[in-house]
């Protein structure tokens, strides 16, 4: 497994998000079209993540994803193998929940997956720049990458 970077990979952006707690229920931030990571709208979609269930590997060919977890635990990894990156062969983890309110910015062409960490519900919410095209996405299985989950 290669080293774990500290300060990120190069164009993946972390950004805090803001829940706004009010009578009745609260009110969780998540993308505006001024913040930095939004390019375009392609599509939204939620996806629930089983307990200890890892999902990946995957690398799009041009989309960026927007991650946000608002329910659940996320433990998010990614693994940058692009030749000219100064992050080239490094990995990267974060973990987004209610704890860690955050959104996930990952550019194309890297490599990542993700696990459910809650034991009762994990989702999470992809606002991407460009509608689901099963010929831009690639996939890997979990041994092609080494990494220690």
């Amino acid at each position: 497994m290669g080293e774990i970077i500290k300060n990120g990979i190069k164009d993946v952006i972390i950004t805090p998000l803001n829940i706004i707690n009010t009578n009745g229920g609260s009110v969780y931030h998540a993308l505006k079209k001024t913040d930095n990571g939004f390019l375009s709208f392609g599509e939204a979609y939620f996806s629930s993540v089983e307990y200890k269930l890892i999902k990946g590997w995957k690398k799009h060919k041009k989309m960026t994803l927007n991650f946000i977890v608002p329910v659940g635990i996320i433990k998010f990894v990614i693994h940058d193998l692009r030749t000219s990156s100064k992050s080239y062969g490094f990995y990267q983890e974060i973990t987004l929940s209610n704890e860690n309110y955050n959104r996930l910015t990952i550019p194309p062409d890297l490599w990542f997956a993700f696990q459910g960490l809650a034991k009762n519900s994990n989702f999470l919410l992809n606002i991407a720049n460009l509608i689901h095209d099963p010929n831009e996405v690639l996939s890997l299985e979990l041994d092609k990458i080494k990494y220690d989950w």
